[in-house]
């Protein structure tokens, strides 16, 4: 039957760790869902992250690309239906549930509960038009057209830091990781700017207190400026903020940052039916782990939900 033309009992939107561990225990449990993801390749942030996943305690020494690829490997295992390329750009509420319909799909799809799992973006720098896709070599020249590198991942790796000026934004763990990477891989300088310390000591104390300035600071994106310092690469990692646009529709109840609300027991949003799980509504510390455990609460909650209709 045509994934169209049939109403699942659950649509997903994002393959990431959340969407995966929902869609597969929902097929396990016996239920059809049909998980929709904007990427070629299910896994989410962890398909962008090269390196090492240390704080994954059930795979230990395994790249964030590993990971993506274990989650793309149960949902196969798990007989998961998918769209892959596909991205959402419109939920409505319809007869017995919610239709979802976007680019790359066919046909809208019908479910008679929704899961959002859309996870989150690196916050840009305000007034520049930073870019997150792996940098063109150009020789000795800056890898990105504006010069302008936003959040972790693998367009951080596949840049050259060698004999660059890198200006560092944010006082997070990302800030004082990538630091470290950009020194760590020929930097001719690094200076970190934050304007507070979020970050885990463990981080902080590796990057020398001289190279870290802690305070107001003003940035020219354009002239490529930190403080009327000039640089070759500005890194910014001012945090993240959710992928949930497409579903304003819904009216949901958001935080103050904008992550969606959920009852923390079965990850219900504002909207019945509708549940949100992982990065997108910021319930718990954001990782692999805790991305995980929400999918299975909101799976455990519709099987409930449709075994007691």
């Amino acid at each position: 039957m045509n994934a169209g033309n049939r109403i699942w009992d659950a649509v997903i939107v994002g393959g990431g760790p959340a969407g995966v561990s929902c869609a597969v225990w929902l097929a396990r449990l016996g239920l059809t869902a049909m998980l929709i993801e904007a990427g070629k390749e299910l896994g989410g942030l962890c398909r962008s992250n090269p390196f090492v996943d240390d704080w994954n305690a059930s795979l230990p020494g395994m790249t964030g690309i590993q990971v993506a690829d274990n989650l793309a490997l149960s949902a196969r295992q798990a007989g998961v239906s998918l769209q892959l390329a596909c991205r959402v750009n419109r939920i409505e509420r319809s007869a017995g549930g919610y239709t979802v319909a976007g680019t790359g799909l066919s046909a809208p799809i019908r479910g008679r509960y929704l899961v959002l799992a859309t996870g989150v973006r690196a916050r840009p720098l305000p007034g520049a038009a930073p870019s997150t896709e792996p940098p063109v070599s150009r020789g000795n020249e800056p890898a990105n057209a504006n010069g302008i590198l936003t959040g972790p991942g693998q367009h951080i790796v596949e840049q050259d830091f060698r004999g660059k000026r890198v200006a560092v934004l944010g006082g997070g763990d990302n800030a004082f990781e990538n630091a470290l990477y950009a020194m760590e891989h020929g930097a001719h300088s690094v200076r970190l700017y934050a304007r507070n310390l979020r970050a885990q000591h463990q981080f902080v104390r590796k990057v020398p207190a001289s190279q870290v300035s802690i305070g107001p600071y003003e940035v020219d994106a354009l002239r490529r400026t930190v403080n009327g310092k000039p640089y070759d690469l500005i890194m910014v990692f001012y945090g993240w903020e959710p992928c949930a646009g497409f579903a304003d529709a819904l009216g949901l109840h958001r935080s103050a940052q904008g992550f969606i609300a959920t009852d923390i027991q079965t990850a219900q949003t504002s909207c019945p039916g509708v549940y949100a799980v992982g990065e997108v509504a910021q319930r718990q510390h954001p990782c692999v782990v805790t991305a995980l455990a929400d999918g299975v609460t909101a799976a455990k909650a519709i099987q409930a939900r449709l075994e007691s209709a």
